[in-house]
């Protein structure tokens, strides 16, 4: 077993510690770094892993890499994008954004066209979402959210993410039998990556 797996059963345990009454919560814990197997297949590490950003409109100044590491990004190039709202319109919502790529837009993607996929809106927040610190952690961008967004920003796992983390490996095999009712619960079927 990889050791994100074993970092993602720490999220999910961590999450259902604190809400035990929440199982699609304790799921998407498990899951929300899913989106990194592009790199098993041959992806780029830079292009997969890592805090994501906007794109559209001009990079925040609170991006963890610095507004100088975007100096090679084509779109530093184009009028458009180099405004506050670049393409998009005040309060359009996130929901009508677009985000950099990598794995957390690709779970996002993956779920979102997933027939079968019942877990609730709070939880593609969460996948999509939980990497954009800019928004998040540093409350950028919040001129192009909605109510709906406004709303959900509390549900973005980062706490959980970044300080669920532990020296001890949980008991993958005793919690597997929990976790996979959960997947037959909110996934069932075969989920097309």
């Amino acid at each position: 077993m990889t050791l994100e797996c074993y970092l993602g059963f720490q999220t999910a345990e961590r999450i259902r510690e604190v809400h035990p009454e929440e199982p699609w919560f304790h799921l998407t814990g498990l899951i929300h770094d899913l989106g990194k197997v592009m790199a098993m297949w041959g992806e780029p590490q830079w292009s997969t892993v890592g805090d994501t950003f906007l794109v559209g409109c001009s990079f925040s100044d609170q991006c963890v890499f610095g507004k100088d590491s975007f100096e090679f990004n084509a779109d530093t190039k184009k009028d458009e994008y180099n405004t506050r709202l670049g393409v998009y319109s005040e309060n359009c919502g996130l929901s009508n954004i677009m985000m950099s790529w990598g794995h957390d837009e690709y779970m996002y993607r993956v779920l979102k066209n997933h027939p079968t996929c019942t877990l609730p809106e709070e939880a593609f927040y969460m996948i999509r979402f939980h990497s954009f610190y800019p928004w998040h952690t540093q409350e950028d961008y919040m001129y192009l959210c909605d109510n709906k967004d406004t709303e959900m920003l509390k549900w973005v796992l980062d706490k959980f993410d970044l300080y669920s983390k532990g020296d001890s490996l949980p008991d993958t095999a005793a919690l597997t039998p929990y976790y996979q009712s959960l997947v037959d619960e909110f996934l069932p079927g075969d989920i097309k990556f």
